[in-house]
């Protein structure tokens, strides 16, 4: 004899667990609106009927999946996961779910994965810098899916974002770097051509040589991609091709350890012989031998409101003003004044 056995509903765990079915849904939902003994009271029904929720059916009825993606340019290094931890926290708080893709840095891989993102119901996207083709932007709002720029400041783009001035953070800490003596600057970046916030940095060190008289196309620049072998590679490169350059920028912290790494192997003291400066101040920044100095930038505020603007653009359709926040230099070990200020005691040797 065949036993046909149902499957549990949304009645089913509200009878067990004493409730409406209105609060069980908001515990699936809105975990964080429940009195914490009620959730645990639904928790447990649900445990114990082994219920799943029909999300299909529900985003079929609500016409959203309470699903928020996010394309990221790599997984490979923690660049990223800060604020996506604080984005993913904040989602959760309004009821959505993340679906995180990366892309390799490569625009047509991006472009792909906004593609099946939007036809797997993502109700909105994160995206990191503002270049890519106008095209998608056209494609999302099509759609109807709302589009979030983060990692970058643009207040001239109709595209909203939450970010930081790249350009303006880098000038400031180059300015910094100059006004110790520095006169032989040299740049290990991401390819400038694919990335704005890379180019970014760039223009910004550009300004900073310009603003104390200095000729840019006396900057060395070597562009990789992003890794420690890389950084150690490419700063290895830097110092064969001119011994006389005194500060390494990194376009972010991830090649500035590798820098470092690399120059300890070669021999060269840092911050004695050359400073090596990184961006982003990730944990690696502070653990590194010497500590780094850096640019600190907000992850885990930009993330958090990124997730707020992001739900409130879903739920409510609400329009969402570009926010700049602030990213500043974070003075360590591994800057001082090129070798003859020093010697000349023109400046201290640490910062």
């Amino acid at each position: 004899m065949n036993l046909k056995v149902s499957t549990p509903t949304l009645y089913d765990v509200a009878a067990a667990s004493g409730v409406s079915t209105a609060t069980v849904s908001r515990c699936l939902n809105f975990p964080d609106q429940v009195a914490e003994q009620t959730r645990r009271k639904v928790t447990k029904a649900i445990g114990d009927l082994g219920y799943s929720p029909n999300f299909g059916a529900k985003a079929m009825a609500a016409r959203r999946t309470n699903t928020i993606g996010a394309i990221i340019p790599t997984m490979e290094n923690a660049i990223f996961a800060r604020g996506l931890q604080a984005f993913q926290e904040e989602l959760r708080r309004h009821g959505f779910t993340m679906l995180v893709a990366s892309t390799a840095y490569r625009p047509d891989i991006e472009q792909e994965q906004i593609h099946a993102l939007v036809a797997r119901g993502a109700d909105g996207l994160l995206l990191i810098g503002h270049e890519r083709d106008p095209e998608i932007y056209r494609f999302l709002e099509a759609q109807g899916v709302p589009a979030l720029v983060t990692w970058a400041y643009e207040p001239q783009s109709k595209q909203p974002s939450i970010g930081f001035d790249n350009r303006g953070a880098m000038r400031g800490m180059a300015a910094e770097v100059i006004k110790l003596g520095h006169r032989r600057l040299a740049l290990i970046s991401a390819e400038t051509a694919i990335n704005d916030r890379a180019a970014e940095r760039h223009n910004g060190i550009q300004d900073a040589m310009i603003a104390a008289g200095l000729n840019t196309n006396d900057l060395n620049f070597v562009e990789t991609t992003y890794g420690i072998e890389q950084g150690a590679r490419a700063f290895e490169e830097l110092m064969s091709s001119d011994p006389s350059v005194t500060a390494v920028f990194c376009g972010n912290d991830v090649l500035a350890v590798g820098a470092l790494r690399r120059a300890r192997e070669l021999g060269i003291a840092v911050p004695d012989d050359v400073s090596i400066i990184g961006f982003d101040d990730i944990e690696l920044a502070q653990v590194a031998f010497p500590a780094l100095t850096t640019v600190h930038v907000p992850h885990r505020e930009m993330g958090r409101l990124a997730g707020l603007a992001l739900a409130e653009m879903v739920k409510d359709g609400k329009p969402f003003d570009t926010i700049e926040l602030s990213a500043s230099p974070v003075f360590r070990d591994t800057l001082a004044a090129p070798p003859l200020v020093q010697r000349e005691g023109r400046y201290p040797r640490k910062v």
